[in-house]
């Protein structure tokens, strides 16, 4: 890649980003730098450099010059650097506090700092010096590299495939950012472990004090143990990020100590809570997010081989809807709510973290199990940053109704699924409401909500039906002035209805319309989450189309707003039977029987569409399953999912060898038999699940592609599949 690399300074840092590159021969020679004779012989004996000479003669001709020298001693060397003819050499630093790098080159190249690439690699060892040089240190650790508004592009370039060859996750951040996140995340945890010990070491009593201190204690006090001299650098250069993060720490430490006195155990329950949530909350987002976007760089497989069956009878996760609307309702209630069956997914955790960070004290999930301390409708507290979502678009309508009527202003974002979903469809009328709400472009998320706005009541046709948009329109109702009533063209679920009377809240429903009034209250109830039904139903297919099967499925929420799965599956032969019916906390439940039957197809009925829009990507592998046609209008909202779902199917259909023809609002299939062959899921967990069970009538293996979305929204599928006898799995575990 390069010609010659120099690294001045072997430490570490310094040694290991040298012989990481010098063993993956990512340059013609790597030449080093070091004031200490004794680390120069050592950095040439064990392979670290291929020789080392002085600062200007080693400069001479590079391609790249790596700084990787105590941070106080950067102002020197940049100084001398001034004053040597370094060509068109790269220069880039390892140091963690960038503003005081940034302003040092600055003056020392009197501004010329085109060709300086600012950089931090976040990886450390419990060894230290040229002897522990490690050329896989940085594997898998973040590099952030904080370019300069003047940094040239090829000058940026060049240093990110050094960090990327390393196989470092490189990231770009500005400078600013990077030392207030470090100061936050690094520099303020080093600190009060070096100020804690120091205190405690101080005492008379200091010795039982360490002789009686549980791991715990060694855990958070093990950073003290870091090189003293390096943090004194690093605290002194960046002292003014690391001084607002400290005031910001103490202002919340005194309200602790505030709560300790008063005997406030509801306020320290609050602060433990959310301490521990959030960070089990991040901790499994970001793993999970690090396990999609790995498993999709490296394009995760469903192997789903033929010849299964679908017998037993299983319980599907609890209803990622319910489970939405159990948080927001319970969070704005007054008193505790107790929710069971809570599902643990990713996103409704979204919206239990969002809760979090507007002061609601929250306990659980364990085990399906949430207990809620409700603030009452006007009790919410302003977060300390943007609301992030996840992939949660629930969670983003359904909070822009409730938010758009609070005191302050708040963000919504998501990732960059959500960040592509369309949210003028709930901006719109609830500015008609008075709300002051900003999207990204083309209506896209971040959402910036204006708090202090007061909203009044309307009248709103929905141009779609939408039980997101109903939703969100009925919360921003409760803060209104007036009625507020929501008409929909078909029937949607109508969880917020239901679930608003179950905490005592007035609505009421008229025809298509669902009417609430300003001005009442949410008083705290208990909350059973059945089943979800859309979980269900790729079971009910399964059950549908497999040879000599019975299936029972336990616990299923069957509202009739969300059971067109069960009426179109029925209407196409299905034989299906629901069994100990019954209502839990205001939702009708029950178990569901299905049994193979021999499925003919039809013309869907368009008032059935609202009721079954996210199971239609199954629907689409029973009518695969069918005989004769089957016909599907006035569904174009499957366009604006997680994928356009009537494209992504019809291309999979016609794959597998099914004549599957996409309309504008729909698709036409004729069922036939279904080949083997490779289908792409575009990272859509229903399309994936879809597709694996279409290979109970596959006459050959079906490979499908990016499937590494299930895991976050269904994580135990292929196991529940397994356990009924769907032969589906990742690719070499089946």
């Amino acid at each position: 890649m390069i010609g010659r690399l120099v690294v001045v300074g072997l430490g570490l840092i310094g040694g290991s980003f040298a012989k990481g590159v010098r063993e993956r021969g990512l340059c013609r020679e790597v030449v080093g730098v070091d004031l200490d004779p004794q680390t120069r012989s050592l950095a040439v004996e064990q392979g670290v450099v291929d020789r080392c000479e002085d600062l200007a003669t080693a400069c001479r001709g590079a391609d790249v010059i790596q700084l990787a020298v105590p941070i106080l001693a950067m102002e020197k060397l940049l100084g001398v650097l001034a004053g040597l003819d370094l060509g068109e050499a790269v220069c880039t630093d390892v140091g963690s506090a960038k503003g005081s790098v940034v302003r040092a080159a600055r003056r020392a190249f009197a501004g010329r700092v085109q060709r300086f690439v600012p950089g931090h690699p976040i990886a450390g060892s419990e060894r230290s010096g040229v002897e522990a040089a490690n050329g896989d240190l940085f594997r898998r650790h973040k590099v952030i590299l904080t370019p300069l508004e003047e940094t040239e592009p090829e000058a940026l370039e060049r240093v990110d495939r050094l960090w990327r060859a390393l196989d470092a996750d490189v990231e770009h951040m500005q400078v600013e950012h990077h030392d207030e996140v470090l100061a936050a995340t690094s520099h303020l945890p080093h600190l009060l472990a070096f100020g804690l010990v120091d205190s405690l070491a101080k005492r008379s009593e200091n010795l039982e004090i360490f002789r009686y201190a549980a791991g715990g204690f060694r855990d958070f006090t093990r950073i003290a143990g870091s090189d003293p001299v390096m943090w004194h650098d690093i605290f002194l250069a960046n002292r003014e990020a690391v001084l607002r993060t400290l005031d910001a720490f103490r202002s919340d430490l005194d309200a602790l100590r505030a709560a300790v006195d008063a005997g406030d155990g509801h306020q320290l329950l609050g602060v433990f809570t959310r301490a521990r949530a959030a960070r089990e909350h991040f901790s499994k987002i970001l793993a999970r997010r690090a396990y999609v976007d790995a498993m999709q760089d490296n394009d995760l497989i469903y192997l789903a081989q033929p010849g299964g069956h679908a017998s037993g009878h299983i319980r599907v996760p609890g209803d990622k809807s319910i489970s939405h609307r159990s948080i927001m309702l319970g969070s704005l209630a007054e008193g505790v709510t107790e929710v069971e069956g809570f599902l643990e997914g990713e996103d409704a955790l979204a919206t239990i973290q969002a809760f979090r960070d507007m002061g609601v004290v929250i306990e659980g999930p364990h085990h399906g199990r949430v207990t809620i301390h409700g603030v009452g409708l006007h009790g919410l507290q302003a977060p300390p940053g943007p609301l992030y979502l996840g992939n949660s678009g629930t969670s983003m309508r359904l909070l822009s109704g409730l938010l758009a009527a609070q005191p302050f202003d708040t963000v919504l974002t998501g990732d960059a699924s959500l960040s592509k979903r369309p949210m003028n469809r709930v901006a719109k009328p609830l500015r008609e409401m008075g709300a002051v709400i900003e999207t990204g472009p083309d209506g896209r998320p971040p959402l910036t909500i204006r708090g202090g706005r007061k909203l009044t009541g309307m009248n709103y046709d929905m141009p779609m039906a939408s039980a997101q948009v109903k939703s969100c329109l009925l919360l921003a109702g409760l803060y209104a002035a007036g009625e507020t009533s929501v008409t929909e063209p078909a029937p949607t679920r109508d969880h917020t209805e239901r679930m608003l009377r179950g905490f005592g809240y007035p609505v009421r429903v008229e025809g298509r319309s669902a009417i609430v009034e300003g001005g009442h209250k949410l008083s705290a109830t208990r909350i059973e989450v059945p089943a979800d039904i859309s979980s269900a139903a790729f079971f009910l297919v399964a059950g549908s189309i497999a040879e000599d099967s019975e299936l029972l499925l336990e616990h299923v929420g069957i509202n009739p707003t969300r059971t067109g799965v069960i009426d179109i599956l029925k209407l196409m032969g299905a034989d299906i039977a629901l069994e100990n019916t019954r209502e839990v906390g205001g939702e009708p439940v029950a178990d569901i029987r299905v049994r193979s039957a021999k499925l003919k197809g039809i013309e869907i009925p368009e008032d059935l569409v609202p009721l079954a829009i996210d199971e239609f990507p199954v629907l689409f592998i029973a009518a695969a399953c069918a005989e004769g046609r089957t016909v599907l209008r006035g569904a174009e909202e499957l366009r604006v999912k997680e994928s356009d779902r009537i494209q992504v199917m019809a291309d999979g259909l016609q794959t597998l060898g099914v004549k599957a023809e996409p309309t504008a609002d729909g698709i036409v299939i004729e069922g036939g038999p279904i080949g083997g062959g490779e289908v792409y899921s575009h990272g859509d967990h229903r399309i994936a699940m879809s597709f694996s069970i279409a290979s109970l009538r596959a006459m050959a293996p079906i490979r499908i592609h990016d499937c590494a979305n299930v895991a976050t929204s269904f994580p135990n599928f292929v196991e529940l599949a397994w356990h009924v006898g769907i032969r589906v799995g990742e690719e070499g575990g089946v």
